[in-house]
């Protein structure tokens, strides 16, 4: 995928990252966008460049704030004149009692995670319309299908959400860009790093694989989707769970 331009949400660390070299090793020119650790992004570009000499532009923005979108696609744009593939990445989960989340952090949840896919998709899809060409991949979560937690009810809600948003943007840009959502189960991120080891065995006897996914396996399937070989790939929902046990 030479000549490939894709931008990254959330690119600096866990699945972005992950994401962010699967592209690198197809000779992807890279947008790593990153809201907070400046220095994680950086040390991500220097290893991609030296690795894979492929062209890496780090950018910082919040997504959930429209005027810092605006201005990321552009330097997208400015520096590379176009953008390709869009994986909406960028995500946020704070783990508490249902009854005790508060309005305020329940919308910041929301925002990151749907409103920002919902922006970087309207900005970039923008961009592919007038192009006449390009690929969106949304990342959800098996959360918002059938692996439902109270504690993480507004990440759940989230990440339904962008299930719903995907339909919707899959209709609206068709037939030039295909907009399409991989949904993981458990991964071995920071995000859930605080797990016990009992949870995490619990968890695990629940997979028909009985083991976490690595974060290079989700980010396999988002390259996969943003290749040549997933023309024919639009409005799809497509599980990353290892296999869910329900008996």
């Amino acid at each position: 995928m030479s000549n490939v331009v894709a931008l990254i949400t959330g690119g600096n660390r866990g699945i972005g990252k992950a994401i962010a070299i699967e592209f690198a090793k197809s000779g992807v020119s890279l947008v790593i966008n990153y809201h907070r650790h400046a220095m994680l992004a950086e040390k991500l570009r220097e290893e991609i460049v030296d690795q894979y000499d492929v062209d890496v532009l780090c950018v910082k923005a919040d997504v959930s704030r429209e005027e810092e979108v605006e201005v990321m696609i552009q330097k997208a744009i400015d520096h590379y004149g176009k953008i390709d593939i869009l994986v909406n990445n960028a995500g946020v989960c704070h783990d508490s009692p249902a009854l005790d989340k508060s309005v305020d952090y329940f919308r910041r949840i929301l925002d990151v995670n749907l409103i920002g896919t919902y922006l970087c998709s309207k900005y970039a899809g923008r961009v592919m319309l007038d192009r006449g060409y390009g690929k969106i991949i949304n990342i959800s979560s098996t959360n918002a299908i059938d692996t439902y937690y109270p504690e993480s009810c507004d990440y759940d809600a989230s990440k339904a959400g962008v299930i719903s948003l995907t339909h919707n943007l899959a209709r609206e840009f068709a037939p030039t860009i295909l907009v399409n959502c991989v949904c993981p189960g458990w991964v071995k991120t920071d995000m859930n790093k605080d797990l016990s080891i009992e949870q995490i065995q619990e968890e695990e006897r629940k997979i028909l694989l009985h083991r976490f996914a690595e974060a290079d396996e989700v980010a396999k399937v988002v390259v996969f989707l943003a290749s040549s070989k997933a023309s024919y790939i639009n409005d799809s929902i497509i599980r990353v769970d290892g296999g869910k046990w329900n008996g």
